[in-house]
C-alpha cells in the first residue's frame, strides 16, 4: 500500500509530505483546490507521461518520491529481483523529477531507470481511475480490453493478435504469387544477376580497406621516398647524425653520472633518447627497403578502385556498403523463389492459420464464464444503485470471420429498467446511468486485481442522495481488503470513508499555492457540513454531517 508521498514544486504545490494510511481515505475540498493535483503527482511517480508544466513557476524542477509497502506475495517482488532493484526492507520507492525544461530522470529504490521500468513497477502498486473513465466503456476495443483484463487473458489476446497478423501476411504473400507470377519471376531474375555481378566482383570490406592504404602508398611513393632518405640521413648517416651524437652524449653523461649522483635522472632520460633514435633508425631501414616506385601495381589498384567505384554508383551506395547490398538482395531472392512454391506457401498458411485457431478459442475459453460472472455481478450492483430492474449483459457474439481480437465480438449491453429489453451501453444510458454501471464495473474488476492501492478521482460524478451512500459503502467495503483513495465532492461517499484530507488554497505573498490538512471527527463534521450546505453552515448542517459520519461508523 501507498505510505508516504513527497511532493516537491509541482503545479501549485511547493513541499507536501503525506502519510498514507489503510483502508477507505477520501479527498475532498473545492473545486480547483488541487485534490487531483495530488494523484496526477502520484501518476507521474508511477511512471505517468511528464512535461514542462509540471513544474511550478518559476522553478527549476518538480520532484515526487512515493513510498509503498509490499506484500511479500505481491508478483513485483520478482520483478524487482530480476532487475536488481529489490530493497532489503521490502519497501519500493518510486522517484520522478521534471525539469523546466521538460526533461525527465526517474529513480526505483535510488537506481536510476527508465521511465517504462518505472511504469511497469507502477502497475503492480496502484490503478487509477480517472473521472471520465466510464465514458471510455462505450467503445468496444475498451469493453473487449477490460473482459479480456478481468479474465487474466491479456497476454492470451495478445498472442491471438500476433498469431492473426502473422497468419494474414501469409494469405497477403500467397494472394501475391498467385497474380504476380511473371512479374516475381522478373524480379528473381533481376536479382541473381546482380548478385553473380557482385559475386564475380569477389570485393570485401577488408579488401577496400587494404588497397586503400596500398593505393596512397603508392600514389605518393616518391615523396615517401624522398622523405624516408632524408630521415634516414639525419638519423643515422655522418658524423653528426642524430643516433651516433646522442649515444655520444650517453656515454658522457654516463661517466659524469658516476661522480654526481644528481644527474641520474639525466643519465637516464638521455640513454632512452640514444634507445628510441636507434629504434627509429632500424625501423626506418626497414621502412625504406620495402618501399619502391610500382608504377605496374598502382595500375592495377587503381583499376581495381575503379571496378569497384563503377558498381558502387550503379546501385548508389557507399563501396563499403556492397557487402550488405548482397546480402539484402539474397534474402529477397530466397523470399521470392519461397513465394514461388505454392505448394509450401499453402502449407505454412495453413499451420499458422491452425496456431491462430487454436490460441483465438483459448482466449474464448477464458472470456465466457468471466463474461457470465461479470454480468451477473455488474446486474446485482445496479439494484443497489438506483436501477431495480436493470441488468447487465457481457455479451459474445460469434465473428463471421476470424479477426485480430479472436472468433467473437465482446459488447456491453443494458436495460436500465425493468421489462426493456437489453441494447448497447453505448445507445441507451443516460449520463447518470452511465455513471453509475461505470463505477459498478470499475469497483467489481477492481475486486480481482492484485494492485493494492486503488485510487478514484471523481468517480462519481452524475450521482447523489441514496445512490452516492451507496457507493460510500462499496468504496469502504473494498477497503477492507485493499487501500482505497477517492476524490470526491459528495458529502455521502467522504463519510463512508476511514479517513479524510481536506485539501485548501491559501494565499502566500504572490503565490496561490495547495494544502493539505488531515482531518480528525471534529474537522471531519465541519468539511462534511460544507460539502452538504455550502457557505453558510449551520447547527443543522452540523447535525445531519456529525449523523453521517455517526451512521456510516456504526453501519459500514
Amino acid at each position: 500500500m501507498l505510505r508516504r508521498l513527497t511532493i516537491r514544486d509541482f503545479v501549485i504545490v511547493d513541499r507536501l509530505e503525506l502519510e498514507f494510511e489503510a483502508g477507505f481515505g477520501a479527498l475532498t475540498g473545492e473545486t480547483g483546490a488541487g485534490k487531483s493535483i495530488l494523484l496526477d503527482a502520484l501518476g507521474l511517480a508511477l511512471g505517468g507521461r511528464a512535461d514542462a508544466g509540471a513544474v511550478r513557476t518559476g522553478c527549476g524542477k518538480a520532484d515526487i518520491a512515493a513510498e509503498f509497502d509490499l506484500p511479500l506475495s505481491s508478483p513485483l517482488n520478482e520483478w524487482l529481483a530480476g532487475q536488481d532493484l529489490a530493497a532489503d526492507d521490502g519497501a519500493v520507492i518510486l522517484r520522478r523529477v521534471v525539469e523546466a525544461g521538460g526533461r525527465s530522470r526517474a529513480w526505483l529504490n535510488g537506481v536510476p531507470v527508465t521511465q517504462g521500468q518505472l511504469r511497469e513497477a507502477g502497475d503492480w502498486l496502484a490503478d487509477i481511475h480517472g473521472q471520465h473513465a466510464h465514458h471510455a466503456l462505450l467503445k468496444p476495443d475498451a469493453q473487449r480490453a477490460l473482459l479480456d483484463m478481468h479474465a487474466g487473458a491479456a497476454p492470451l489476446a495478445a498472442e491471438v493478435s500476433a498469431r492473426f497478423h502473422a497468419w494474414q501476411r501469409l494469405v497477403e504473400l500467397r494472394r501475391a504469387a498467385d497474380h504476380d507470377s511473371a512479374a516475381s519471376e522478373r524480379e528473381r531474375e533481376l536479382l541473381a544477376w546482380q548478385i553473380r555481378e557482385l559475386d564475380e566482383l569477389a570485393f570485401s570490406t577488408e579488401e577496400w580497406g587494404r588497397i586503400n592504404i596500398e593505393h596512397a602508398r603508392l600514389a605518393h611513393a616518391a615523396g615517401l621516398i624522398e622523405g624516408a632518405d632524408e630521415a634516414l640521413a639525419t638519423l643515422g648517416e655522418g658524423d653528426l647524425a642524430i643516433a651516433s651524437q646522442l649515444r655520444h652524449v650517453s656515454v658522457r653523461v654516463d661517466g659524469m653520472a658516476e661522480i654526481d649522483s644528481d644527474l641520474a635522472d639525466v643519465r637516464d632520460l638521455v640513454a632512452g633518447a640514444a634507445i628510441q633514435a636507434d629504434e627509429a633508425l632500424h625501423a626506418l631501414r626497414r621502412y625504406r627497403e620495402r618501399l619502391d616506385l610500382d608504377p605496374q601495381r598502382l595500375a592495377e589498384i587503381e583499376r581495381r578502385i575503379e571496378d569497384v567505384m563503377t558498381l558502387a554508383r550503379k546501385h548508389r551506395v557507399a563501396p563499403d556498403e556492397l557487402p550488405n547490398l548482397r546480402a539484402d538482395w539474397a534474402r529477397k531472392l530466397d523470399d521470392l523463389v519461397s513465394r514461388a512454391d505454392p505448394a509450401r506457401l499453402a502449407e505454412e498458411e495453413k499451420r499458422l492459420h491452425g496456431e491462430y485457431e487454436a490460441a483465438a478459442r483459448r482466449l474464448s475459453a477464458a472470456r465466457m464464464p468471466v463474461a457470465e460472472a461479470l454480468s451477473r455481478d455488474i446486474t446485482d450492483a445496479m439494484q443497489t444503485l438506483a436501477m431495480a430492474g436493470g441488468k447487465f449483459e457481457v455479451a459474445l457474439e460469434a465473428c463471421a470471420s476470424p479477426m485480430a481480437y479472436g472468433l467473437e465480438s465482446v459488447e456491453f449491453r443494458v436495460a436500465a429498467n425493468p421489462n426493456q429489453s437489453l441494447r448497447p451501453l453505448a445507445k441507451v444510458a443516460s449520463g447518470g446511468e452511465l455513471s453509475r454501471i461505470g463505477l459498478a464495473i470499475q469497483v467489481i474488476t477492481s475486486r480481482d486485481s492484485a494492485t493494492p492501492t486503488l485510487i478514484f478521482d471523481e468517480v462519481d460524478v452524475g450521482i447523489g442522495g441514496r445512490v452516492a451512500e451507496i457507493v460510500g459503502q462499496l468504496l469502504r467495503r473494498l477497503g477492507q481488503e485493499r487501500q482505497v483513495l477517492c476524490v470526491t465532492h459528495l458529502p455521502q461517499v467522504a463519510a463512508g470513508a476511514d479517513w479524510q484530507w481536506s485539501i485548501a488554497k491559501v494565499q502566500r505573498g504572490s503565490e496561490v499555492l495547495s494544502t493539505v490538512r488531515v482531518l480528525d471527527r471534529e474537522a471531519r463534521v465541519e468539511e462534511i457540513a460544507r460539502m452538504l450546505g455550502g457557505v453558510n453552515i449551520t447547527e443543522t448542517t452540523r447535525r445531519h454531517a456529525a449523523e453521517m459520519l455517526g451512521a456510516e461508523s456504526s453501519g459500514g
